[in-house]
């Protein structure tokens, strides 16, 4: 094995240890309670990613991604958002 692969691997690993280890299990009962977010919340949500993702590092209130959504339509719009603001729909 060449050493810039051996190394590669070990980068990998460190790097999956590093992802995984403040992993924690949360409680999502309460989020799942209220309104469910659909196309058109996952379209907005999309175009304000970056605002969002700037927020959540300085606040754990503010969520880049809905839990509480109708599954496969609020995902297309959260794709198509994120695509509306790169101007390309390729993620």
């Amino acid at each position: 094995m060449k050493r810039n692969t051996l190394v590669m691997i070990i980068f990998i690993v460190l790097m999956i240890v590093f992802a995984t280890s403040c992993v924690q299990p949360e409680p999502i009962e309460s989020c799942l309670i209220g309104k469910t977010y659909k196309f058109l919340n996952g379209l907005w949500h999309g175009l304000i990613l970056p605002i969002s993702f700037i927020g959540s590092l300085f606040n754990e209130d503010i969520v880049v991604y809905a839990v509480n959504n109708n599954g496969g339509w609020y995902d297309f719009g959260f794709l198509l958002g994120l695509g509306g603001l790169t101007g390309s729909t390729q993620v």
